[in-house]
């Protein structure tokens, strides 16, 4: 009896520290949740009986739930959309079943090497959701302006890659429009019209004494492949620099892309840009506290491809 009571003691004594050990390798197992964030892509995985939820908001609140639950525990989770399309043919190109939690969860596993997901970060789910779409469009329009300039191919003059020479432009223009807009606060936009899409990218950056401006990051990427993009295909395209400063009025510079340049607009042009409806081509009344200032240079002089 006396060994018997030793050997219950010791296996009580030994499965709490086992599950100790085993809770520290699990916060340390980084976690992928696969969002269905449209109404209609929750609608499509309906159709499959394995797929329990009847309700969108029920759903949703679920996953928020799931979420909170992972963060209490310490784990890393990433959240990206799940696609039912692309969960299709997923399963189609590896032989799965989808009507099966399993193939979901290989599909989820197969979304956490993607560029497109968001570290969860305690945000309630109505705000984490458009936060993901907005990832996840940026991530599409990285994907399809870097196809381009894949596709643009060669100088058929010197032999140069064009999409390698653009995106190499497109970083030092970058800079020197940061660079020389002077302290403050710079909201830059790019839209550059492409066969299938309008391409836009949006940066912000600070410069100031002391400040270095931050354009190397993911955004500062989007925002020079699209640029890039642009340079490349040699149409039309447009950028707009919005500085905040100290002062207390905004001052908005603009460019037009023609021809594989950047080219500064007039003050005039800026302004016409910006007080033109642009569906309807009416003029606006110019915002207050906003001086509309000609572009200066940032391309370099010289031919380009």
């Amino acid at each position: 009896m006396p060994r018997s009571n030793d050997t219950r003691t010791a296996a009580t004594t030994g499965r709490p520290a086992r599950n100790g050990r085993r809770r520290t390798l699990r916060r340390e197992a980084p976690s992928t949740v696969g969002l269905l964030a449209d109404a209609g892509d929750f609608a499509a995985m309906r159709g499959y009986r394995s797929f329990t939820f009847d309700d969108h908001r029920d759903y949703l609140d679920h996953v928020d739930r799931l979420l909170r639950s992972l963060a209490a525990q310490g784990i890393h989770t990433t959240v990206t959309l799940f696609d039912p399309e692309e969960y299709a043919d997923f399963c189609a190109d590896y032989g799965l079943d989808p009507d099966t939690s399993g193939a979901r969860t290989r599909f989820t596993a197969e979304l956490a090497g993607g560029a497109g997901g968001l570290p969860y970060a305690g945000q309630p789910i109505d705000e984490l959701v458009p936060l993901l779409v907005d990832a996840a469009v940026r991530q599409a329009t990285w994907e399809y302006a870097r196809s381009l300039l894949t596709e643009v191919g060669r100088c058929a003059d010197c032999g140069e890659d064009i999409g390698t020479a653009s995106i190499e432009r497109a970083t030092r223009a970058l800079r020197h429009l940061v660079d020389r807009a002077g302290p403050g606060h710079h909201h830059l936009v790019c839209s550059v019209p492409a066969r299938e899409e309008q391409l836009v990218a949006v940066l912000h950056a600070d410069s100031g004494p002391g400040i270095r401006p931050r354009v190397d990051g993911r955004d500062g990427l989007d925002f020079v492949t699209v640029l890039a993009a642009g340079l490349a295909l040699g149409g039309p395209g447009g950028l707009v620099l919005r500085s905040t400063t100290d002062s207390g009025r905004d001052r908005v510079h603009g460019w037009r892309l023609d021809r594989g340049r950047l080219v500064p607009l007039s003050a005039a042009a800026v302004f016409n840009a910006y007080c033109t409806d642009a569906d309807t081509g009416d003029p606006v009344a110019p915002e207050p506290g906003v001086d509309y200032c000609p572009g200066y240079e940032v391309d370099e002089p010289g031919p380009h491809h």
